[in-house]
């Protein structure tokens, strides 16, 4: 479905095979076993109508692809012409999309697309945000795996849509050493050498510290390519980039919200991950109007 890719950020691929699992696995959660029974009883079968699908407040869209994609499941001959892509800043009232075609499959598909775009616009508007706030310095701003289950690829690619980075996608292309880790292995010492003995060339190991004194120790030991500081104070943060002194990557985490955002890229770490613009980011408003 050409039309489909055709409207993902320039700067975020996403594989067309999850947006067709995703996009028939929300289908099949609506429609049930009968289908749109409400339009199959009061819409005739033969009716077409033109819809416009809407941002009603402004914001950065992300999920276009998925809207196309749900039409075209339910009807494959449908028309649509869009009107942006994703990663495009709009105001309010904008015209995303139309589309021309059956209107049963316009009105069962429209739910499940205005889902998506809305879910995935608000994290792409939260990120931008993030990314404004910061515009200037060097801090990049992250994801984290906070995200709906069955929806990570999605969540992230929105995050790169609002100018973001992503942190790892999952359990298996990093090594990521927490508090519990160190405390299983044995201290910090013992946790990166395990952790070097076993890496791959091209994998990556970053560690979590609490403390500037947990920090000294990485340093001693240097083996880390990352280091986290969780739950840091600014002030902390300033001598952990100083303590540091340019030998490996240091991200900040823990409470990464909007009104400290600013502050913390003015202590000199690299990146600063936060949870909040996937699990809490507000859905952007987004709708469907029938123009028949």
């Amino acid at each position: 479905m050409t039309v489909t890719t055709s409207l993902l950020c320039p700067d975020a691929f996403l594989s067309p095979l999850e947006i067709d699992a995703v996009v028939t696995r929300a289908l099949a959660e609506d429609l049930g076993r009968a289908g749109d029974v409400t339009s199959i009883a009061t819409v005739p079968e033969d009716t077409r109508a033109r819809a416009v699908v809407m941002a009603r407040k402004a914001g950065v869209i992300a999920g276009l692809p998925f809207v196309a994609a749900a039409f075209l499941k339910l009807d494959p001959h449908i028309k649509i012409e869009a009107h942006t892509r994703d990663g495009a800043n709009v105001a309010a009232r904008t015209a995303l999309m139309t589309v021309n075609g059956s209107a049963r499959a316009v009105l069962s598909a429209e739910r499940v697309g205005l889902n998506i775009l809305g879910r995935l616009s608000g994290i792409a508007t939260a990120t931008h945000e993030f990314v404004r706030r910061v515009k200037g310095t060097k801090l990049r701003i992250c994801c984290t795996r906070k995200t709906t289950p069955g929806l990570r690829a999605l969540e992230k690619y929105a995050v790169r849509c609002g100018g973001g980075f992503n942190h790892r996608f999952g359990l298996d292309d990093a090594i990521l050493i927490k508090d519990n880790h160190i405390a299983v292995a044995g201290g910090i010492r013992a946790v990166l050498e395990r952790a070097q003995a076993c890496a791959g060339h091209l994998v990556k190991i970053e560690i979590e510290v609490d403390t500037l004194e947990q920090l000294r120790e990485v340093v001693a030991v240097g083996i880390a390519d990352a280091v986290l500081l969780d739950n840091m104070d600014s002030d902390t943060m300033r001598q952990a980039v100083e303590i540091a002194g340019g030998r490996f990557t240091l991200e900040a985490s823990g409470g990464i919200e909007l009104d400290r955002i600013a502050e913390i890229a003015a202590t000199g770490v690299d990146y600063a991950s936060s949870g909040w613009i996937t699990h809490s980011a507000p859905n952007l408003d987004v709708g469907l109007d029938i123009e028949m």
